[in-house]
């Protein structure tokens, strides 16, 4: 086990890509305990062997012909319509933006990525400071990987063998909880810094059109769950179902997609997924050797140290998911520590809805946490600025997002009420 470890911090310091640090070191393991070779092989298809993961090429695609179809400016347009009247409303539009968007793209960093390219360039001809725009960017990409459809959500899912629809459920109040927490920051500072009036205006464009075409747009998570719970398809068949919806907006509704940016769409695509799916290759590997290992027997022995404390125990999943998700993406985290973690949360008489939300968020605010945080490296390379200047005007909004996560483990009814609802 102290080998493994030892090999993996080693690579994972020198900087090399994390499938590898997990292949490498899950090998090493392996014949350290003398297994055969041929189970390398084995634990790597394994790893990639679960129909659900179908639904996360689809999901990457529709919101990459999202991206190039234009919605995410009708999307901000919807929500300045909403917000813009008020003193601070573009960093309200922000949030908004986000939350609507979250439903789309699925992932933190493409948030980051697609709105950060607005807000962070136009927020300070208003008269926002440059890292307090990427600051409301990354904060708000937070709320990707809970909202449906989260591509997160759907690697949770497969690792953990729980309903992909349950978790999406389960995600909605948890997003708008994170949502509310960034708003009340900047709810704070309009009164404490006085933050700029908008600047926005429809140019003479037809509300009826804005508030239109921005509906068609935020109909899609609303088609996919609608159509999931009601048996009409599958959660891997909702993938195709968005994708087809998109092309259909883009392509006859927006008209912004044509061969080249469909083909476009395609190659991202299948360059993000195959870099998913090296790592859940990779870290089946690392996972076996670990289980072999006797990792599993250590972990079960957690159990007793927190005999009829389970909030204590969450406190304590949370402390070391902080430091984790600063150094580990949240799916290969997902892979490697769900299948150890998630039967001694049950034992412990832990829903296993929040014990699955805590998880994946805190993991996902990692992404805005020095110094691997990925979501920062796009905002800083976006605004052009370091990334101390960003994290100092980040920290509050890190604050409030991790109240949420001491809020959803103290209260579970936020994690679970909409799926025991709906379920009934």
């Amino acid at each position: 086990m102290s080998l493994m470890a030892g090999i993996f911090v080693a690579l994972l310091a020198l900087g090399v890509p994390i499938a590898f640090v997990m292949g490498i070191a899950g090998s090493v393991g392996m014949f350290a305990l003398d297994l055969k070779p041929m189970l390398i092989a084995q634990r790597m298809f394994n790893g990639v062997d679960s129909f659900i993961l179908l639904a996360a090429p689809f999901y990457i695609l529709a919101g990459e012909l999202m991206s190039r179809s234009g919605i995410t400016q009708r999307l901000v347009r919807l929500s300045m319509l909403i917000t813009g009247h008020v003193r601070g409303g573009t960093a309200f539009g922000s949030v908004l933006s986000a939350v609507l968007f979250s439903g789309i793209s699925g992932t933190a960093v493409g948030d980051t990525a697609a709105l950060g390219q607005i807000f962070i360039k136009e927020m300070p001809r208003e008269g926002y400071k440059t890292e307090y725009a990427a600051a409301l960017v990354v904060a708000g990409s937070m709320i990707g990987p809970i909202v449906p459809p989260s591509v997160t959500l759907v690697i949770f899912s497969a690792v953990s063998q729980l309903s992909v629809i349950d978790l999406f459920i389960a995600g909605i109040i948890p997003g708008l909880l994170l949502a509310a927490g960034v708003a009340c920051v900047i709810l704070f500072h309009v009164f404490t810094r006085g933050l700029p009036r908008s600047r926005f205006s429809l140019d003479g464009e037809p509300v009826w059109r804005v508030v239109g075409e921005g509906l068609l747009v935020v109909m899609l998570p609303v088609i996919l769950v609608g159509g999931a719970l009601s048996g009409i398809f599958t959660t891997t068949e909702a993938g195709g179902v968005a994708v087809l919806y998109t092309l259909i907006l883009g392509t006859t509704v927006f008209r912004k997609l044509g061969p080249a940016e469909i083909w476009q769409a395609l190659i991202v695509t299948a360059r993000i997924s195959a870099s998913i799916y090296l790592v859940l290759a990779a870290s089946g590997v690392l996972s076996y050797a670990m289980t072999t290992a006797g990792i599993s027997g250590w972990v079960r022995g957690l159990g007793p140290l927190f005999a009829g404390h389970p909030t204590y125990f969450m406190f304590a999943i949370v402390l070391f998911l902080i430091g984790v998700g600063a150094v580990l993406e949240p799916g290969p985290a997902i892979v490697i520590f769900v299948p150890l973690l998630l039967p001694v949360a049950r034992a412990m008489g832990i829903d296993p809805l929040q014990f699955s939300i805590v998880f994946v968020l805190t993991l996902a605010l990692g992404l805005s946490t020095p110094p691997i945080g990925l979501c920062l490296f796009i905002a800083c390379k976006i605004g052009r600025i370091s990334m101390g200047k960003l994290f100092g005007a980040l920290w509050p909004f890190f604050v409030a997002e991790k109240f949420v996560v001491v809020l959803l483990v103290l209260v579970p009814w936020f994690s679970t009420y909409l799926v025991h609802l709906i379920r009934g």
